[in-house]
């Protein structure tokens, strides 16, 4: 094996995750000619997490990496947004998706379960001879020397590339070591998700449609999955949470006892679906601070690791899948100067990450207000123009490759 400062130009890219970032610009490399070596913590990839919504950007990034066609057939496509009053279950707002938004963005926006994407893109990844994976490799540490990194673990086993991508998610390991004093906040929510069957809610819920249900301090989200066979449900809502900020959060059980309580102001209608799902799992919503730097030398932060964002606008995917393939375009375009090659991917998406970050913020502080202000709400829902309101996220969903 080559020393860093021997590295030849077309050694390797080393990616650390093996998640829709990391996974996502292996493939993105791939499709440019350029070799790349992911780096997983776990022995196996995770199938675990909950439905994904993958707006027009998102789905622009899938065209780049050829996997579109596949995703379509198993994804759900919501006609429209239906957005209720938690209480009651009035319709407040019907916002338009399906021919409407393909229409104007050119791109479906679609919704699929986590697992079926990650083995849409994980199939991709494998028949590529560009790809290396090393599963079971938690990095410990790594160097950096002229011409390229060195990632080891704590058994002294190590792997060298010519630079290193920390695609590691949100409890990013890379993060910590290039920002050791930057931690994570609890965003005072937690999130609980299931999937139910299409066929048990008819007459409940529509299974066509994306359902928010707003009540003060939480909300209720759910959309189709798999071809529509099944609903995805998310409830959002205001909670201490015991955890550390560990990742062992992400599929904690959750108490039925508990959700019940968290559900009591919703509509029976509401309750009456929720309660035919027989598992239901927790995770807690972290924020990190701007990073002073999202990467230095031959090193660099995308997806979740760079820029987690909470997921009131459902673009967590999306930016991840976008990070992947402007990078790529990048590193291919600077050729052996990779470090220009990153300095340009952080300068160019930080402005876009920063601003969906906090927009997601915003729309969660609406969607949860209370007495008054949830009343004035709920009537300016009712009387601004949905096509007006949908228009109000061309900036989101307008993204092009190479923007």
């Amino acid at each position: 094996m080559n020393r860093p400062g021997r590295l030849a130009p077309q050694s390797p890219v080393l990616i650390a995750g093996g998640g829709i970032a990391g996974l996502s610009l292996a493939l993105a490399l791939a499709r440019l000619d350029i070799a790349s070596h992911i780096v997983e913590r776990r022995n196996a990839f995770s199938e675990a997490g909950a439905g994904i919504q993958i707006s027009p950007n998102g789905v622009r990034a899938l065209d780049v990496l050829g996997l579109r066609a596949a995703l379509e057939p198993l994804a759900g496509r919501p006609r429209e947004i239906l957005v209720h009053a938690g209480a009651s279950g009035r319709v407040l707002k019907r916002l338009p998706l399906g021919d409407w938004i393909e229409g104007r963005h050119g791109a479906p926006y679609l919704v699929a379960h986590r697992r079926e994407l990650q083995a849409i893109l994980l199939e991709a990844v494998r028949s590529q001879p560009l790809i290396q994976i090393a599963t079971g490799f938690e990095a410990s540490g790594f160097q950096e020397a002229d011409h390229g990194i060195r990632l080891h673990d704590a058994l002294g086993r190590a792997i060298e590339g010519r630079a290193l991508v920390g695609a590691d998610g949100i409890f990013s390991g890379v993060r910590k070591r290039l920002h050791p004093k930057i931690a994570l906040r609890f965003a005072g929510r937690t999130a609980t998700r299931t999937v139910i069957s299409a066929d048990r809610v008819q007459g409940l819920i529509d299974p066509a449609a994306t359902g928010v249900w707003l009540a003060p301090d939480s909300h209720v989200v759910h959309y189709p999955v798999r071809a529509g066979s099944e609903i995805a449900v998310v409830v959002i809502s205001a909670e201490a949470w015991p955890g550390t900020g560990s990742e062992t959060g992400w599929s904690a059980p959750a108490s039925p006892e508990m959700l019940a309580a968290a559900l009591q102001s919703y509509a029976p209608r509401l309750r009456q679906a929720l309660e035919l799902a027989a598992d239901w799992r927790k995770w807690a919503l972290f924020e990190a601070p701007a990073l002073p730097t999202q990467g230095q030398g031959a090193l660099t932060l995308i997806g979740d690791a760079a820029h987690p964002v909470l997921p009131f606008l459902a673009q967590g995917g999306a930016l991840a899948l976008e990070d992947a393939v402007t990078l790529a375009s990048l590193i291919a375009a600077y050729g052996t100067d990779i470090r220009a090659a990153f300095r340009a991917h952080e300068h160019l998406r930080h402005q876009r990450t920063t601003a969906i970050a906090a927009a997601a913020r915003r729309n969660g502080q609406i969607y949860h207000l209370s007495g008054m202000a949830g009343h004035v709400r709920d009537i300016a829902l009712r009387v601004l123009p949905a096509r007006r309101i949908m228009a109000g996220y061309d900036w989101v969903y307008g993204w092009r490759p190479g923007g």
